[in-house]
């Protein structure tokens, strides 16, 4: 019987070979990690090895995608990313064309991004960034801070992330607004107060003390954010992005931030990564900034693992895969 040839990189570690092999006897297992770093440096007898490989590869997993992927695994049949955001291997038009079936983690790790969300809307109306100023100068000066209670928190993009932090708002008894494609007319639904459909946008923005971006990167959603989106939002809003860096426009932002059109943005997520030196974001004090660590959550290559192992146990079978994306449409 025909082997089931499997690479795996990155979260799925060379340890769990032998789980991956023991999900069926057909199923050959081999980790390209190191190959693809030597070809990535100019190794040929990397790329020639990983070449013989793709060749007969049937099913891949990991972050890192090799180049001219397609025509390098004629045989490929399904691609398990192990992210949510599967926007760059989609770039690939070649491989956004083909058959191959694409899955990714998204929902599986959602509560990471939403607490940072949530994080970021306290430390903004109770006045963290002051008070850390306040220490760093040995001063004391008490100010008024406000609550989440009652406040309004517009959700651009209602996916797993958007829904868990509609969850997580309601516990703070706040009013939620949320963006989502599927949505033609407005309504509500479980833990959104109000549903609009994306090109209602700009109601969103004029309503909202705090605008989560949640969306995932397609053409469509590329520089979202710009000045007349800045410019429809409260002037004492939080912008949060916990999606893709580039939602936003950031030079846009930053003179948004500049200019004190908006109030402040708490950013995980940026157009290009790491955030270059000579960025001006990292100049405006009313600018809250992560490395992209929203989604770094404890015994993240576990989960990963055991969703990837579950969903070959499904293609083997013969079953739907779970989280598998639209290729056209992105996610």
């Amino acid at each position: 019987m025909e082997s089931i040839n499997v690479l795996v990189n990155d979260e799925i570690a060379e340890d769990a070979l032998p789980r991956i092999e023991s999900i069926d006897h057909r199923i050959r297992a081999t980790h390209i990690g190191r190959l693809l770093s030597a070809e990535l440096e100019g190794d040929t007898e990397a790329e020639a090895h990983l070449d013989q490989l793709l060749e007969t590869a049937e099913v891949y997993a990991g972050i890192r995608i090799p180049h001219h992927l397609t025509r390098r695994a004629p045989r490929l049949k399904w691609v398990q990313i192990t992210r949510a955001g599967v926007d760059k291997v989609l770039m690939d038009e070649e491989f956004r064309r083909s058959p191959i079936a694409v899955t990714n983690v998204a929902g599986m790790h959602s509560f990471g991004p939403a607490e940072l969300v949530i994080q970021s809307c306290l430390a903004h109306v109770k006045g963290t960034l002051e008070c850390a100023r306040q220490k760093e100068a040995r001063c004391w000066q008490p100010f008024r801070t406000g609550v989440l209670k009652g406040k309004t928190i517009g959700i651009v993009g209602y996916g797993s992330i958007g829904r868990r932090v509609a969850r997580v708002a309601k516990a703070f008894e706040m009013w939620v607004i949320a963006t989502r494609r599927s949505t033609k007319t407005p309504g509500s639904a479980r833990f959104a107060d109000i549903m609009l459909p994306t090109d209602q946008l700009s109601l969103l923005l004029s309503e909202s003390d705090f605008v989560v971006i949640t969306t995932p990167l397609t053409p469509e959603t590329y520089h979202l954010f710009g000045a007349d989106q800045f410019a429809a939002m409260r002037s004492d809003a939080l912008l949060v992005n916990v999606s893709r860096g580039p939602t936003v426009d950031e030079a846009a932002l930053a003179v948004a931030l500049r200019e004190r059109e908006i109030a402040a943005a708490a950013l995980d997520v940026f157009e290009t990564e790491p955030l270059p030196q000579e960025s001006p974001l990292w100049d405006l004090p009313n600018l809250l900034y992560s490395p992209h660590i929203a989604g770094n959550v404890p015994d993240y290559p576990l989960m990963v693992q055991d969703l990837f192992v579950r969903n070959l146990a499904r293609y083997v079978r013969g079953d739907r895969l779970q989280s598998v994306v639209n290729k056209r449409r992105g996610y």
